[in-house]
């Protein structure tokens, strides 16, 4: 039984999962407004998880055949047989985003369901189906996915947008792909193996190297501007320590594009969410 949770877990990424839920509830507790009631807040951090959980698990789906012919992924439960890839899964899969979307619908508010629909099909359709076997520019455009999560908390609690949550929503469009660039520039020849296209393996390592330090640069600038809109000591502070570092281990890639710094830079990169999203939530609740 452990081991089939532990399959469970790995096939609808809730690690990533996590990640967005958090981003959502950052997003929920910077928007300006009245705080929603505990059982809400609840609610929505569980259908943000199951939305998350449906585009992670349709991503393994979808992506077995090149998941076998990669170390880091060839022990995935739909690529060993552990689970078979076949319609009941689909079924499972459209029907845990269908309980999210419908829930917050009805319980939440219409708004804040379209974009939870949105972040899962931003991963699951534009990154996984339509973008990463063509394009270097997949996590790009695929990033987007944290970004509506930042903006479904928002909605939860005003859904005419206001300019905090809208610039959280751009710094987590500018983490994705430094973060992800910096896992690929690790399995590098992984990815090689499989024909998809991510930047290390479409370009120079040198060059590869440099373009992640200007989007870690970009974001860590971008990730200052809610300070000037709102959000307080606590927020800049969380910002700055994890931002300044995170450039840190970008620029010491650009000075030796190896994959030692590039495993640094990624653990770097969670770090710096981490710092980012909880300062969010602090600065609020203890203003």
């Amino acid at each position: 039984m452990p081991g089939v949770i532990s399959e469970i877990v790995s096939v609808c990424k809730l690690r990533i999962g996590f990640a967005i839920m958090l981003s959502g509830l950052a997003g929920l507790a910077i928007t300006p407004g009245a705080t929603p009631g505990l059982g809400q807040i609840i609610l929505f951090s569980f259908v943000i998880l199951l939305s998350s959980a449906s585009a992670g698990a349709f991503n393994q789906f979808m992506e077995r055949d090149i998941d076998a012919k990669m170390k880091r992924t060839r022990n995935r439960p739909f690529v060993t047989g552990r689970f078979q890839a076949d319609r009941y899964w689909l079924f499972v899969i459209a029907l845990m985003l269908i309980i999210s979307v419908l829930t917050t619908s009805l319980a939440i508010n219409p708004v804040a369901a379209l974009y939870i629909f949105l972040g899962a099909f931003t991963y699951g359709i534009v990154y996984t189906v339509w973008l990463k076997r063509r394009t270097w520019l997949n996590i790009v455009i695929g990033g987007l996915s944290g970004s509506f999560a930042v903006l479904g908390g928002a909605a939860v609690v005003d859904p005419t947008l206001s300019i905090t949550p809208v610039l959280l929503a751009v710094v987590m469009f500018l983490w994705t792909p430094p973060h992800f660039w910096s896992l690929a520039f690790v399995f590098a020849d992984d990815y090689k193996q499989a024909g998809i296209p991510m930047l290390p393996v479409v370009f120079e390592k040198t060059v590869a190297a440099k373009i992640i330090f200007a989007h870690t640069l970009a974001l860590v600038l971008v990730s200052i501007l809610p300070f000037l809109y709102g959000l307080g000591w606590i927020y800049l502070f969380g910002a700055l320590t994890g931002g300044l570092y995170f450039l840190k281990t970008s620029f010491d890639m650009v000075r030796s594009p190896s994959i030692v710094n590039a495993r640094t830079n990624f653990r770097a990169s969670l770090i710096q969410l981490t710092l980012l999203l909880s300062a969010c939530v602090l600065d609020v609740f203890l203003a």
